[in-house]
C-alpha cells in the first residue's frame, strides 16, 4: 500500500508533467475551440500514462493560473472529461484520473481472480442467493429438463470497496446444492467442489444502466453498462453457469488479443 508521502509525490510530479505538456500543446496555433484543446490533450496525457490512474489533478485555480486560461474554460474541458470517465470529481478533494479496470475477454476467469491479478481486493455485496425453479430463458441456456431447479446468485462486485459491477449467476441445483457455500468467489467454491468450467462463450452488448441498477452502481440512470452473458461448461460439456453481469462502464475496458 501507497504511504500518503509517496501518494502526494507522485500527484506533484504528474502534475508538473501535465501543465508543462499542457503550455507546449496550447502554444502551437490552432483553430479548434481552447477548451476542446485542453480536453483532447488531457485524454492523450492519461492514455499515455503520463498521468496514472488514481492521480490527482491540480486544482482548477492552480492550473488555470499556471496555464493563463480562464477556470470557466478549464472546467468545460474537465466536465467533458468526467462525462466520458476519464476523470472523477472527488468529494472534498480534487479532480482525480479515473481508477478503470481491464478485463480480458479471452481467458475464462471469475471476478475474484481478475481482481488480485491487478492488485485490486475483490468483495461482493449480497443481494439474492436461493434456490428456486428456473426461468424459460435459464432453463434454455443450461439445458434443464422439467422439474430440475437451479440456484440464483445476485450480488455487487466491489473493487476495492468500490461498486463495478452487478452479477446475476445460475447454475444447476445439481452442482451446486447450497447457495450459502458461495462466499467471495464463486469459482473457489465450483474449484472445491471440482465442479469449476473448463471452457466457456461469452455475448457483450452496451445497455444504459436502468433506476435500479444505477443506484446500486452509485451512477446516473442512463450510464453505459457493460452487459455480458456468460455460459460456461464443465469437462462433459454440460453447462454448468449461465450468468449475466453489467459492468460499469465508466470503470471498466475489455481486453483481447488479437492474432492473424
Amino acid at each position: 500500500m501507497q504511504g500518503a508521502g509517496q501518494i502526494i509525490g507522485e500527484d506533484a510530479q504528474a502534475s508538473s508533467l501535465l501543465e508543462e505538456r499542457l503550455r507546449a500543446s496550447l502554444a502551437v496555433h490552432d483553430t479548434q475551440p481552447l477548451y476542446v484543446r485542453l480536453r483532447d490533450e488531457i485524454a492523450r496525457a492519461i492514455d499515455e500514462r503520463v498521468i496514472r490512474p488514481g492521480a490527482r489533478l491540480p486544482s482548477e485555480r492552480t492550473l488555470a493560473s499556471a496555464l493563463d486560461i480562464s477556470r470557466v474554460t478549464l472546467r468545460r474541458a474537465l466536465d467533458a472529461l468526467c462525462e466520458e470517465g476519464l476523470l472523477v470529481r472527488q468529494q472534498g478533494a480534487r479532480t482525480a484520473v479515473a481508477q478503470r479496470l481491464e478485463k480480458a475477454v479471452s481467458r475464462l476467469t471469475g471476478f475474484s481472480d481478475d481482481m488480485r491479478a491487478r492488485g485490486r481486493e475483490p468483495g461482493a455485496l449480497w443481494i439474492d442467493r436461493r434456490v428456486s425453479n428456473p426461468s424459460r430463458a435459464e432453463a434454455l441456456a443450461l439445458n434443464l429438463s422439467g422439474g430440475d431447479r437451479v440456484v440464483r446468485l445476485i450480488r455487487v462486485r466491489t473493487a476495492d470497496g468500490e461498486p463495478v459491477a452487478i452479477e446475476r449467476a445460475t447454475l444447476p441445483q445439481s452442482v451446486l446444492s447450497d447457495p450459502a457455500m458461495v462466499g467471495d468467489s464463486l469459482y473457489s467454491t465450483l474449484d472445491r467442489l471440482g465442479a469449476r468450467p473448463v471452457r466457456g462463450t461469452q455475448r457483450m452488448r452496451a445497455v444504459a444502466a436502468p433506476a435500479a441498477d444505477a443506484k446500486i452502481l452509485r451512477c446516473e440512470p442512463g450510464t453505459p453498462l457493460f452487459c455480458v452473458e456468460r455460459r460456461c461448461f464443465g469437462p462433459d460439456g454440460t453447462c454448468i453457469e449461465f450468468t449475466e453481469t453489467r459492468y460499469l462502464g465508466t470503470a471498466y475496458d475489455f481486453v483481447t488479443d488479437l492474432n492473424e
